[in-house]
């Protein structure tokens, strides 16, 4: 997990501190696994398995099925039909006119496990006709490091702008902007390769802007319905899922 997360965000994400410390998280994994094999071989199942099938939390199944949660932290991962459940009753027929309304929604978990609320909400948006890679921010927050990264890796591969949060949620919450996640005392931040995409950087200059002026600056919000971007390719490999 650790492999693969590094490689996802190193691969975007340049900040100085974090990529020096992620670079050397790999290196140490790469030479306790002998190799770079399993590692390649595992990140091409899952993205073959959720390309396949976005509908679903492939790695959170399978932790439970090899008996790997940790009771004494509570991992007990929701059945994916539940969260399935939860996020049709949240994100519903009133989830384009709150996009319309705000320019962009947001979705928090604070115990996020393999990140089954998130691909589940994300699911949800898009079956609401909502393009939940141009107008959701998507938060977790686990105390565990390993669920947490396997999250992060879930979401990153769906394309889900947001950021996992490795910390506890009950001392160490997030807190400021939800356009603007930054390392704190007891969390360490990991961002989604969608999250750099240039629609949430213009967002996030509209905000500072904002800031700057008072609120009286104004952009027409984007809102995006059809075009899902698969595999960070923005510009040359879209996927129109139609209804």
């Amino acid at each position: 997990m650790t492999v693969m997360a590094c490689s996802i965000s190193n691969a975007v994400d340049r900040t100085p501190d974090k990529f020096k410390r992620r670079e050397e998280q790999y290196e140490q994994a790469i030479k306790r696994l002998g190799g770079v094999e399993i590692p390649a071989q595992m990140l091409g199942i899952i993205t073959m398995a959720l390309e396949q099938n976005p509908d679903q939390d492939f790695l959170g199944k399978l932790y439970m099925n090899l008996n790997l949660g940790n009771h004494w932290k509570g991992q007990f991962f929701t059945p994916y039909h539940v969260c399935q459940m939860m996020a049709e009753i949240n994100f519903g027929d009133g989830t384009q006119a709150e996009v319309e309304r705000k320019g962009y929604i947001s979705v928090c978990d604070p115990c996020v496990g393999a990140g089954v609320m998130l691909i589940a909400a994300a699911n949800a948006m898009r079956r609401a006709k909502v393009n939940y890679q141009t107008n959701a921010v998507f938060v977790g927050q686990d105390i565990d490091q390993i669920v947490a990264m396997m999250a992060y890796i879930q979401i990153s591969l769906i394309g889900c702008p947001g950021y996992i949060i490795i910390g506890n949620s009950l001392t160490n919450p997030p807190t400021g902007h939800v356009l603007f996640p930054k390392d704190t005392k007891g969390q360490e931040v990991w961002i989604t390769p969608l999250f750099m995409h240039d629609i949430w950087e213009m967002r996030r200059a509209k905000e500072l802007l904002l800031g700057l002026f008072g609120g009286t600056v104004t952009t027409e919000k984007t809102v995006e319905k059809e075009h899902f971007f698969m595999f960070f390719d923005f510009d040359k490999k879209e996927v129109n899922y139609g209804d």
